[in-house]
């Protein structure tokens, strides 16, 4: 299997794995920017791809970055679907106390290509019974 990459700038950095063994490709941004803390900003990468089908590019932040910057994906994991063809973006938040300023070619998130099971969605008038029935947010006795 294949993920094809556009560069759409010259100034792009294509993925590339940290490791022969990582799960996700590092993406880089293709802009300098600041955040400043509890600020969002789209952050662009200067590539498009082309998912398989039956597949989806998720997006997901760098361990590192929210350790030591407090900054993380506000959408995470950030979905990009087969048939979208558009610049992959990036929303980072910075969750920390300090500014948090970037370059273009620093790792921003990192990407990853997993499979889908497309199902069609069925109105009916009633569900299944099951032993948990409607709790949650908290009502499985978990603390």
């Amino acid at each position: 299997m294949k993920l094809l990459i556009k560069r759409l700038t010259p100034t792009a950095c294509l993925p590339a794995r940290g490791s022969l063994q990582a799960s996700c490709f590092d993406l880089r941004a293709d802009q300098p920017g600041m955040l400043q803390p509890g600020q969002r900003m789209l952050v662009k990468t200067g590539i498009a791809v082309e998912v398989p089908p039956g597949f989806e590019v998720q997006l997901r932040p760098r361990s590192g970055l929210a350790l030591k910057q407090g900054v993380s994906i506000v959408n995470t994991p950030a979905t990009v679907d087969s048939d979208y063809r558009g610049e992959v973006g990036v929303i980072l938040i910075n969750h920390g106390q300090e500014p948090f300023a970037f370059s273009a070619g620093d790792r921003i998130a990192q990407m990853g290509v997993y499979p889908v099971e497309l199902c069609e969605a069925q109105e009916v008038e009633d569900l299944s019974e099951s032993k948990r029935g409607a709790g949650g947010y908290g009502h499985t006795g978990i603390k």
